[in-house]
């Protein structure tokens, strides 16, 4: 173990001593019209990418549209005025790049990736879909049918998908976390154009978007096509100044979900909790959550896979996991596989009485500190891939956090210390916010 750390010690110095050479440049600014615009430098390669995020996912759906957010994702690759339909991404492919995009809680985001002297052409065709998109009936039909079938194929024919959305939907009584992202079937097959265009209007317009540019790019360049392509758009008016989200109550009760499916091959215990999520200016409690996820299930050394799978050898597989990046109140969660011949009602014994001991324990600071190497090293590697870089920074601020958010955040993590873990885990690991779910195998019923 001391031999592995002062290796892996040496490599984060030795790159650490070119960090200059290698990180990021990032700058920011925010054209007149309220358009956020991020740059993210990296001339290594001859390579741009381009993302348009947007303040808008599926926690911002009216009440009855679940999945219209992602259904808008769908529609906003037909036609618009100067497009035809699928014109965008075959323009991307014709030019040697990819495009895509998806949907969140919290956002919808848009990429292309292509050589950096196409930029100028993906922002003229990005800026073009923000405000002219036309669709058809025919457009309404299709993509409804390919939105149940991505349900179909991710969800429905999926056990462990179904057992996690039921578990969502029991952790989240009142907010909208609480409903899947892609839609629940019986709304999804209810969305007509009208919702998809009173979402479009009111959230994708530029005052509620987010450009961020990655790669081999100048900043006052990107600013000059930023300008005439997207800065013209006029801002939303309309936009709410804050965004519309019911409320979760406070949560005074433990909770359990049992699903049965014949398909399950491996049953397993989850636990969730309600926990905080990242602040904008206080992301401490947040750091002390991701160091506590990391030293409990972050891997083959951590606390649960020592005491659970090791020593009492009654799981296969744990883990536990914090993702902090999120607008409202997010989750910490525990998994389970138990070993051949033990129950599920043995597996969350163990999970509770080995959590308990870890509170009673303490950290080992050793396994903290091996941790917090691990994490430079990672940091330093993250360089590398812009496409991660960029992510991160839009989910950040479409989550409510800055650019100086994002930038501290590791030396944050760095400074998390033992007690601050300890204190944050006895304050968010507390039954009446959580809800403990088994999934388990059904019989298949006999039919005579």
């Amino acid at each position: 173990m001391i031999r592995r750390i002062t290796c892996a010690l040496a490599l984060v110095m030795g790159l650490a001593g070119n960090a200059s050479a290698t990180e990021a440049k990032v700058t920011a600014f925010t054209l007149e019209n309220g358009m956020d615009v991020v740059v993210v430098e990296d001339h290594r390669a001859p390579v741009v990418q381009q993302m348009v995020w947007y303040r808008a996912g599926s926690a911002d759906e009216p009440v009855g549209q679940s999945g219209v957010a992602h259904f808008l994702e769908h529609l906003l690759f037909k036609a618009t005025d100067t497009l035809a339909s699928g014109e965008l991404s075959a323009t991307v492919a014709a030019n040697g790049g990819r495009d895509n995009a998806f949907t969140s809680y919290d956002y919808t985001a848009y990429f292309q990736r292509v050589a950096a002297d196409r930029l100028e052409l993906m922002m003229q065709m990005e800026s073009d879909r923000m405000v002219n998109l036309r669709l058809t009936l025919s457009d309404i039909e299709t993509e409804r049918e390919v939105i149940l079938e991505e349900r179909n194929q991710r969800t429905d024919s999926d056990p462990g998908a179904l057992f996690r959305e039921q578990m969502n939907a029991v952790q989240y009584l009142n907010h909208r976390y609480g409903q899947p992202v892609i839609g629940w079937r019986h709304e999804m097959e209810e969305l007509e154009m009208e919702d998809a265009l009173s979402f479009y209007s009111t959230y994708y317009a530029p005052n509620n978007a987010i450009l961020v540019v990655s790669g081999d790019v100048d900043p006052e360049q990107v600013r000059a096509l930023a300008e005439t392509y997207y800065g013209v758009i006029p801002a939303n008016p309309e936009l709410p100044e804050t965004r519309l989200r019911t409320s979760e109550p406070p949560q005074i009760s433990a909770r359990r979900v049992s699903y049965k499916d014949p398909r399950v091959a491996q049953p397993y215990v989850m636990r969730t909790y309600l926990a905080p999520e990242r602040d904008s200016g206080a992301q401490e409690k947040a750091a002390a959550l991701f160091m506590l996820a990391q030293l409990l299930g972050g891997g083959s050394t951590s606390y649960l896979t020592n005491a659970l799978q090791f020593d009492q050898q009654l799981a296969v597989y744990t883990t536990a996991y914090y993702r902090g990046t999120s607008l409202d109140d997010t989750t910490f969660t525990f998994l389970v596989v138990p070993a051949q011949d033990v129950s599920l009602e043995q597996a969350e014994t163990a999970l509770d009485d080995t959590l308990a001991a870890f509170m009673e324990e303490g950290i080992d600071e050793t396994q903290l500190e091996r941790i917090k190497l691990q994490l430079r090293a990672d940091e330093i590697y993250a360089r590398d891939d812009v496409d991660r870089i960029a992510n991160r920074y839009g989910r950040a601020l479409t989550s409510g956090l800055t650019v100086e958010d994002v930038q501290t955040w590791p030396q944050i993590l760095q400074s998390v210390t033992a007690d601050e873990i300890i204190a944050v885990a006895r304050e968010t690991l507390r039954s009446e916010t959580s809800v403990t779910g088994w999934l388990m195998q059904d019989e298949p019923e006999v039919t005579q």
